[in-house]
């Protein structure tokens, strides 16, 4: 009985996990028009699903990090209600800001949960391991990503100028295009261009997204974008699959209810259902309100924050994808200058809250569970 809670618990966190990070890595593919949810959806399942796969050989030292051991005290994690105190708090915090479709990282949920039940078990937490192990890679990776996509993007866009690559904008219609203009002169100068009002009647709205035109390398350049957009989406989905996954597992092996491996394969079938079915609040706020982009803007996000992620699931540093994917897309908007600043406020305010949220449901819940197992 108790065993078959834990893994229900456990599938609930990875199924809340899957409905606000599933999508993050393919946003970028939706807010530029390169292809519609549906599709970004599918790319985004089939590769976070590998990505899960992959931790079994890759990420066993974050498997072992998430169990608790060394946060708090050995006593506190053997505990009955322990690990089902950290999947109920942090799987709690993740749904709650799904369903006001705000990006928060699981990350940061489950070290809330796992700090918040470890104190209501009287056990000690030794702040310094959890500083340098947990805390500072969390809020450096946002802060690193926002400097690399920025600089990457100035990089990209010197050498497509260099070689010649222009830009055009291209006018939907009830995602047809119905004009193309030259260049990029921003949403109402394209449709003033070509006398269309801003606002079709009925439900037909007109949507404009820049795309490339040229050769690049003897290829179709928009065409090449748009295969190396879709590559890179799809490697911060594996990215993100590879770096969540162990980190809930974690909780089936803490609560003695399912082996290594398995564990792992539980868990990313909740993380693909969970994204599959509840995805779509959180896309809205990442592919269009953050910062306008292009196939080119994010290109460049996603390569950061792919690169990034891979980098710290092998070395065994529990970064957030969220923060890292977000922090890309700022640095893209303040490279050009898009960027949005009251919804990145409010982002912001919803990672800071974040780890108390799940701090104080994790004490609660433990509270209650350890006077009823």
């Amino acid at each position: 009985m108790e065993l078959g809670l834990i893994i229900g618990v456990g599938l609930t966190l990875a199924y809340a996990n899957g409905s606000n990070d599933n999508i993050k890595g393919v946003a970028t593919l939706i807010g530029s028009q390169t292809t519609g949810y549906r599709s970004a959806l599918v790319w985004a399942t089939l590769t976070t699903a590998l990505g899960s796969v992959g931790a079994i050989f890759l990420a066993g030292a974050l498997l072992k990090a998430f169990t608790g051991k060394g946060i708090v005290s050995a006593a506190a994690v053997a505990k009955r209600a322990f690990p089902l105190s950290v999947a109920l708090a942090a799987g709690a915090t993740v749904l709650l800001a799904t369903w006001l479709g705000f990006p928060i990282s699981t990350t940061h949920a489950l070290l809330g949960a796992l700090v918040g039940a470890g104190l209501s078990e009287g056990a000690t937490v030794d702040g310094t391991r959890l500083l340098a192990t947990f805390v500072v890679p969390l809020l450096v990776s946002p802060l690193l990503a926002i400097v690399l996509a920025a600089l990457l993007y100035r990089l990209f866009r010197f050498l497509r100028l260099r070689w010649r690559v222009e830009q055009e904008t291209a006018i939907y219609l009830d995602r047809e295009i119905v004009a193309v203009v030259p260049g990029n002169p921003g949403r109402e100068a394209a449709l003033r261009a070509i006398a269309l009002p801003t606002i079709a009647s009925g439900t037909a709205v007109h949507e404009t997204a820049v795309r490339y035109r040229g050769t690049l390398l003897g290829f179709n350049a928009r065409k090449l974008l748009d295969t190396l957009h879709f590559l890179s989406a799809g490697l911060v989905s594996f990215a993100r699959g590879l770096n969540d996954t162990p980190k809930i597992a974690a909780i089936f092996v803490a609560g003695g209810a399912l082996g290594g491996e398995v564990s792992l394969l539980a868990v990313g079938l909740g993380i693909a259902l969970g994204g599959w079915w509840s995805a779509k609040r959180v896309a809205e706020t990442m592919a269009y309100r953050v910062t306008e982009m292009n196939a080119g803007q994010g290109f460049s996000a996603n390569f950061v924050t792919s690169v990034l992620v891979i980098v710290a699931s092998r070395l065994g540093l529990p970064v957030s994808t969220t923060h890292v994917s977000v922090g890309a897309l700022f640095g893209i908007g303040a490279a050009t200058r898009q960027a949005r600043g009251s919804v990145i406020g409010q982002i912001l305010l919803a990672w800071v809250i974040t780890l108390p949220v799940a701090g104080l449901l994790g004490a609660s819940i433990d509270s209650v569970l350890s006077r009823l197992l």
